[in-house]
């Protein structure tokens, strides 16, 4: 929540603009080090503030976290659903489609959409959300196979309930829970593959600031600026840690067998 809270109101927390040069700041220090700086955690090698870049630099994170991660749960549980209903042919045509996508590593998948598609939001989420959805169509389709001979399932199939019915009303609110926080999980895998896509320079593009390509811009002033690559990384790690820590939290939460541990 504090992440969300410091990339809505980024323009409050700091009275720099991510993306001004002032070639006079270049390489200031942050203000622990140096009592002169004005920069609180120093300026880059073009003289931007590094605080400011890292406060707006938290909205594509969240933003692609979010909107991939939904577009995933969307799909993938759609698909899934019917699969396992359905059976037969249509489970047997997905579950090869699961097998080939699942052949290709996929962060490398990733980076070749992303190397096809263009620089961009838009085209950053489509590229990751192409990669992300099988894993939510594998969970969803043993649920509903698991469910599918259920009481409640036979009963509104006798009561004359279509198919399109029975998964949209009694299968898939049945398995939300588990939907929900493999999608939590599934966020920091996301929020990690943005980072390395902008790191390779695939990402959203130069014109707004991001986490991986603050770490890929400051990766070679290591020696004389530490704080270009230390802080986004730290940032990184804090905001994966955190979506891990509420992952986790949201699984004991819904889950019964693991309350009493």
């Amino acid at each position: 929540m504090a992440f969300v809270l410091v990339a809505i109101f980024a323009p409050a927390l700091t009275a720099f603009d991510p993306d001004a040069q002032v070639l006079t700041d270049r390489f200031k220090q942050p203000v622990f080090l140096s009592t002169a700086s004005t920069h609180l955690l120093g300026a880059d090698n073009l003289g931007r503030d590094v605080l400011a870049r890292l406060l707006y630099g938290a909205r594509v994170s969240i933003v692609v976290g979010v909107a991939t991660v939904t577009i995933c749960a969307v799909c993938g549980s759609a698909l899934g659903a019917i699969a396992g209903y359905a059976r037969g042919r249509v489970d047997g045509a997905l579950t090869l489609l699961l097998d080939i996508w699942m052949a290709f590593p996929s962060l490398v998948l990733a980076i070749a959409l992303s190397a096809a598609l263009g620089a961009g939001l838009p085209n950053l989420i489509l590229a990751l959300a192409l990669t992300g959805w099988v894993s939510y169509c594998r969970v969803v389709r043993a649920e509903v196979l698991s469910l599918r001979e259920r009481e409640f399932v036979l009963a509104a199939r006798v009561a004359g309930a279509s198919a399109t019915r029975i998964v949209a009303r009694q299968l898939l609110p049945n398995v939300l829970g588990p939907v929900l926080v493999l999608a939590t999980l599934e966020m920091a895998t996301v929020i990690i593959s943005e980072a390395a896509l902008s790191f390779l320079g695939l990402g959203v593009g130069a014109s707004q600031p991001t986490w991986g390509s603050m770490l890929n811009d400051g990766r070679q002033y290591l020696r004389q600026a530490w704080w270009l690559a230390t802080f986004p990384g730290v940032a990184i790690s804090l905001l994966v840690l955190a979506v891990n820590l509420f992952g986790d939290g949201l699984r004991d939460a819904l889950d019964p067998r693991q309350r009493g541990r």
